[in-house]
């Protein structure tokens, strides 16, 4: 995905290969494949992509990347200068807040120039730093690297972490006595890289991926100092529909073993004193019902739609978990979706969306008495944060927003004084007086009022001459925040607006809002876009020769669609490892995500869902039309959206499309779904993104 410089030779001799010239563009040579189902016909030219082992599809991929460069030549200068503005305001020497946990201090910091965190301790009431990891160490010999996950043995002398070397979220484990700094001889292979230790100090808990789907279907329990093959099978998930994971509840006295699918809940749990124990069904699995449990002293919170779409709280005994024993703690309501709770001795906190904004509402649990803690900005985010302690009165949370960089803070839920603990700097100076957020309202085609979160440099005129962009995901329920972006100050300081829109298809307006947005309802996300696209123009924001648009992976799949419905509204498009080829994936069960995600989009091996996903899909429905400016971006190792979806989609377009605008893919062949690794790697695909955007209107520094 992005930045790789790979210069590849064309001589006469290519003709033979599977990629030919054409003024200059790479042209995909086309091997129709035919594909039926439902008594129809598709004939996918670039099917032949799909293997990435194949030179040819490598040759290709470098083709189209030596295009890019070729095409984005005169801004070389302008992205490292990008790159360089980008990282200056980073704080290169960092640090996270040390949180306490089992009598340790625990935190990470970042050393000037270094990619990849370290990560330390203290014991409670020492002065003494002691390194448990050091990523950049660990990193030196990988040009892919990223920690996953890590977890301490009670007695507080273990360490397991996991990390992955290709991006393809397929995690090993090592396990390190903190004692010596030696590390255990076993190395536990195709892991899903979460981690947690029983009690007992010498037994582990991991998850395995399917090896062809990776699908998470297996949890072991490992052994300390023992080989990976004598591991203990603990549960198997065999419906390829779910995914399983397995945590320590809060309360430190059960291992947790989850079962989800996108509709349905099943959790299992066992001792964590006696981590062999056959796992207990806590409420079996029902199509449609979903919960999450925490568990407090006797009973257990139940976060569960059993009987309200937004959610409600219902408790029961740990001895009696069947859902005919959950007893209404908190009802659900219409206007407030509950999205999480934090649990503690004395007080319970609940995260909530009211009309999209998001609360935190303490509760009393002894004198039975609430309140909110106050937010003032009219748009806004704030999350609970490492609050892994029960036994105390103050939780931890964070606050930021568009204009306001971020601040952690240590809330006395009994006394209701607010400590900082830090405030996010952003170096070289920042004014937040000279930027404005705002939330305002478009009007959708169907009556429906879609939000949108806007922020901009003060003193900007509705003239219709502001370059915008419009970000928007719309799916899984996924809300997007509006957080504070240090990296989004070169397009709000070059004159850009930037705009999310919550459409439908996330979470953002409650549960509703998610539903009204997936399956039969999808194009739903599709036509709120457009709106509020159209909202943007209409009140005289910008055009749409100065409209842009951006989204990724689902959110790619809305910038493909969007481009067919309404290919005008767009000056530029920026989509990155985006899901185009709907029906397709999704009716290859061997590709990752695909089973486990019917629920979200459809199984096309019904026809109605067919019928209705072929009538959006990008790659099925590009047209011989003027298309705007493309940018399109993807990793060879992508275990999400497979590189070759926006492969095949860019080597159609060029061919369908009708306009000499840019189109541009860009294949990170070192990386995956996620980009390139490290702290600082991923900037230069961003100052690759927003060079483009500057390239469209002319901005030159």
């Amino acid at each position: 995905m992005r930045i790789y410089y790979f210069i590849v030779l064309i001589t006469f001799a290519s003709c033979q290969s599977n990629i030919k010239m054409k003024k200059n563009t790479p042209i995909c040579k086309k091997k129709p494949e035919l594909l039926s189902i439902h008594n129809q016909e598709r004939i996918d030219d670039y099917y032949w992509l799909n293997d990435r082992e194949n030179p040819e599809v490598i040759n290709y991929l470098n083709s189209e990347n030596s295009y890019t460069d070729s095409q984005m030549k005169n801004t070389e200068s302008f992205q490292k200068t990008l790159f360089n503005e980008l990282k200056s305001r980073i704080k290169e020497e960092d640090q996270s807040v040390p949180y306490l946990f089992n009598d340790y201090y625990y935190w990470s910091k970042y050393e000037k120039g270094f990619e990849h965190p370290i990560y330390l301790r203290k014991k409670k009431d020492s002065n003494i730093d002691e390194v448990i990891l050091n990523g950049q160490d660990l990193s030196k010999d990988y040009e892919f690297f990223n920690i996953g996950d890590y977890d301490i043995s009670d007695n507080n002398q273990i360490m397991a972490y996991s990390y992955d070397t290709l991006s393809r979220r397929i995690y090993q484990i090592r396990i390190k006595n903190l004692i010596t700094g030696e590390l255990f001889p076993e190395t536990l292979e195709n892991t899903t890289g979460s981690i947690v230790f029983a009690n007992d100090n010498k037994t582990l808990f991991y998850g395995k991926k399917d090896p062809v789907t990776l699908r998470s279907f297996q949890i072991y329990a490992h052994e300390l100092g023992t080989d990976q093959s004598k591991d203990v099978l603990i549960f198997q998930e065999d419906d390829e529909t779910f995914s399983c994971y397995a945590y320590k509840t809060k309360s430190n006295d059960y291992i947790v073993i989850n079962s989800s699918s996108t509709l349905s809940d099943e959790y299992r749990l066992i001792p964590a004193s006696s981590p062999l124990e056959k796992p207990k069904v806590f409420q079996k699995r029902e199509r449609g019902l979903e919960y999450n449990i925490y568990h407090h002293g006797d009973f257990f919170y139940i976060l569960t739609n059993q009987n309200h779409h937004n959610f409600s709280i219902k408790t029961c005994r740990k001895d009696s978990t069947n859902k005919e024993n959950w007893k209404e703690f908190i009802s659900g309501k219409e206007e407030v979706l509950i999205e999480g709770l934090d649990v503690f001795n004395d007080f319970l906190v609940i995260s909530q969306r009211d009309r999209g904004l998001l609360q935190l509402f303490v509760m009393n649990l002894k004198t039975k008495t609430n309140h909110y803690i106050p937010f003032n900005e009219p748009t806004y985010v704030v999350g609970t944060s490492s609050n892994l302690m029960m036994n105390t009165s103050k939780l931890r949370y964070s606050y930021n927003s568009m204009v306001n960089p971020g601040t952690m803070y240590e809330y006395d839920m009994l006394t209701k004084e607010n400590k900082v603990l830090k405030v996010k700097e952003i170096v070289g100076g920042y004014d937040q007086s000279q930027y404005i957020s705002e939330r305002i309202w478009a009007s959708g085609r169907d009556g429906t009022k879609i939000p949108m979160s806007m922020v901009y440099k003060k003193g900007l005129q509705k003239n219709s001459e502001n370059p915008t962009l419009l970000y928007a995901y719309g799916s899984y329920g996924y809300s997007i925040d509006p957080t504070f972006s240090s990296n989004r100050l070169s397009l709000l300081n070059r004159g850009f607006i930037f705009v999310i829109a919550h459409v439908r298809g996330g979470e953002d307006m409650g549960r509703k809002w998610y539903e009204n947005g997936k399956l039969l309802k999808k194009k739903n996300t599709f036509f709120d876009f457009i709106d509020c696209g159209e909202h943007l123009i209409k009140e005289n924001f910008c055009t749409s020769k100065n409209l842009y648009a951006s989204g990724g992976s689902a959110g790619g799949l809305l910038m493909g669609a969007v481009i067919n419905m309404s290919p005008n509204l767009f000056n530029g498009v920026i989509a990155h490892v985006p899901f185009v080829d709907v029906v397709t994936t999704m009716l290859d069960e061997s590709i990752p995500l695909t089973t486990g995600e019917y629920d979200e989009w459809g199984n096309p091996n019904n026809e109605e869902y067919y019928n209705y996903m072929m009538s959006y899909s990008p790659y099925d429905n590009i047209q011989k039309i003027d298309y705007p400016n493309l940018l399109v971006t993807t990793g060879l190792h992508d275990s999400q959206v497979q590189y070759w979806e926006p492969a095949k989609w860019v080597a159609k377009l060029r061919e369908m499309k009708t306009d000499e605008k840019l189109l541009l893919l860009k294949t990170n062949m070192k990386a995956g779904h996620g980009g390139s690794s490290g702290r600082f790697e991923y900037l230069k695909e961003i100052a690759l993104d927003y060079a483009f955007l500057f390239k469209m209107e002319n901005i030159i520094e």
